[in-house]
């Protein structure tokens, strides 16, 4: 099927694909320790180009608030790794696109980064729906992958199961 990417994200980035377009829905992802790999997994699939409304890749704090207008009060309260800034990424992704959901993703890829209360594995994840007015919906998980690459496809395959209708 690819030999870009490992075969389960495929597997899993065609159902998303499969399953939003008969929904009629359009996705957006905002992302930083995954660089993009949610929507390069998206558009491996032919057809994505009706689902897949854009991807943001904001990697740098200001990126975050410039393209996702991120509150910078976010980041340096809580952190670019935590359930507000993802929360504020995945809303700020809907607002600057034409997608009815957004999933936004920020972690500790490692090797380097963490600390005792977000050590390296620490990912967090946001989904946000237009229109949807109720409780955001957030989680952290923290992923022992023994590498950045393993940490990374981890947090490829939680997104991409967001992003599932």
């Amino acid at each position: 099927m690819s030999d870009l990417l490992p075969p389960e994200i495929v597997a899993l980035a065609l159902r998303v694909v499969g399953e939003n377009a008969r929904h009629g829905r359009r996705v957006a992802t905002a992302e930083s320790c995954t660089g993009g790999l949610v929507a390069a997994a998206l558009t491996e699939i032919p057809g994505s180009s009706a689902v897949l409304d854009r991807g943001f890749v904001t990697y740098s704090n200001e990126a975050k608030r410039e393209d996702l207008d991120v509150p910078n009060e976010i980041i340096e309260t809580f952190g670019a790794v935590s359930i507000a800034c993802v929360w504020a990424m995945a809303q700020g992704a809907l607002k600057n696109s034409n997608a009815d959901v957004a999933v936004a993703i920020s972690g500790i890829a490692g090797p380097d980064g963490g600390s005792p209360s977000k050590p390296v594995g620490t990912v967090v994840f946001a989904r946000a729906r237009r229109g949807d007015d109720g409780e955001p919906e957030g989680e952290m998980r923290h992923f022992d992958g023994g590498s950045r690459s393993e940490v990374r496809r981890q947090a490829t395959l939680v997104a991409l199961e967001l992003l599932l209708p």
